[in-house]
């Protein structure tokens, strides 16, 4: 599986891998980059069929994406990251850290689940795209992505976001959608080992709070941040209070040496 990706930042600085949502390509984290890159080298990449990754020949599930993020980790020359993911991307950070819990430094998890059934529900979304094109489920896509007061508000940043959506070829969303219906790490993530920060948006119909404290707590150690007046994407709706707790979990305080 071959990922496009994206580097900014210096090199001689940690990686932190982003990975997107169903739907959106690596711009989603457009407004976080310039705070990321001061202390971070930023990798980006697009799941398949989205963006400019190819369109999949072949079934995608949560641990083949996941794979491709370990070899294009392995292409880059890497051993190590850090690794934000936000819905779909949650998911896979969460494939990856039971994958090869050896390749991941600290990890967040976005508007994620560990299951975000019913599976009949996704296969009917794939049904519709590929049927009807991405157009026929934009209103409802957006309306979950984002608050109503923030698409008054922001009707620019709105419909940028629906232009990105639209401009998914239906097959590769499709495909991205049948991988979300037979993902379930419910039983799995309790071994997930590494640092984890769960960030919830407090008005998220698609993943919603409820659903980030039952993952914080299946995942030993991890801590949960719910972010005020927004929904599925977190991060577009509230840029500052996302970027300020996921750097606070990401920052490793300097050790100082005993005088």
């Amino acid at each position: 599986m071959r990922l496009a990706h994206r580097i900014d930042g210096d090199q001689a600085n940690p990686t932190l891998v982003l990975a997107s949502s169903l739907g959106t390509t690596w711009e989603l984290w457009d407004v976080q980059l310039p705070s990321f890159v001061e202390d971070f080298r930023v990798i980006r990449f697009d799941h398949p069929g989205h963006g400019r990754s190819p369109v999949p020949e072949a079934p995608v599930t949560v641990e083949s994406l996941a794979d491709g993020v370990i070899a294009l980790l392995d292409a880059l020359e890497l051993e190590r990251a850090s690794f934000c993911g936000l819905s779909l991307g949650g998911m896979v950070g969460m494939a990856l850290a039971l994958r090869a819990p050896e390749r991941v430094e600290r990890l967040v998890l976005c508007c994620t689940a560990a299951r975000l059934g019913p599976a009949e529900g996704w296969y009917e979304r794939a049904r519709v795209v590929r049927t009807s094109g991405m157009s026929a489920i934009a209103s409802a896509v957006l309306g979950r992505w984002f608050t109503s007061g923030f698409q008054e508000r922001s009707a620019e940043t709105a419909a940028r976001f629906r232009e990105m959506l639209e401009g998914i070829p239906a097959e590769g969303y499709a495909a991205c959608c049948e991988a979300i219906a037979v993902w379930d790490a419910r039983a799995d993530v309790s071994a997930i080992r590494a640092p984890t920060l769960a960030i919830f948006g407090e008005d998220d119909v698609a993943t919603t709070p409820e659903d980030g404290a039952a993952l914080a707590a299946a995942i030993p150690g991890a801590e949960i941040a719910v972010l005020p007046g927004c929904g599925h994407l977190a991060n577009v709706e509230q840029p500052a209070l996302f970027s300020q707790a996921l750097l606070g979990h990401l920052r490793v305080p300097a050790v100082t040496e005993a005088i």
